[in-house]
């Protein structure tokens, strides 16, 4: 009898104190892609998607940003990482390059389904790539992602914790 009493007595965790409910939040990284915008005509019509990050993480200089892309510039990105980090990159989602034929019976690669769709792979995409520890110490994964601009003549370095 005295056995299933300790047994019981196993299972008891301890209560949690005001701390650990109240603290701050365990290390987050958020990212969501939003609100695309398909801007200009003709051949130089393309669409931007808006990049909203909200970290605490130490590496991250601002923890709030808000940035515009398109999707070449998720194309540099996922380069750049290739040949600087020893990071196996995920694939972004497809060229589309059928969307692009003339004389299609939709708006090819500006139907909103479409641009959904792409939206949905590029946060995916990005999620991946920014949640991987060693994809933080690259500097163009943070040009990227907080600066109002990317710098495609930068020079590739890493980024070192706060």
């Amino acid at each position: 009898m005295a056995e299933a009493i300790a047994d019981t007595r196993r299972l008891l965790s301890k209560p949690q104190n005001l701390n650990d409910a109240y603290g701050p939040p365990s290390n987050f990284l958020e990212i969501d892609v939003s609100n695309p915008q398909t801007v200009g005509v003709g051949r130089g019509r393309f669409t931007t998607y808006e990049i909203r990050l909200k970290t605490n993480l130490p590496i991250f200089k601002l923890k709030e940003s808000r940035v515009r892309r398109r999707y070449s510039d998720f194309e540099w990105l996922r380069n750049e990482l290739e040949r600087e980090s020893k990071v196996v990159v995920p694939p972004l989602p497809g060229k589309a390059l059928f969307r692009q034929l003339p004389f299609r019976g939709d708006d090819g690669i500006f139907d909103d389904s479409f641009i959904e769709e792409r939206r949905q792979g590029l946060e995916q995409f990005l999620n991946k790539v920014a949640g991987h520890p060693l994809a933080q110490n690259e500097r163009c994964l943070h040009m990227f992602l907080q600066d109002e601009t990317v710098d495609k003549n930068y020079t590739p370095s890493k980024i070192r914790q706060a």
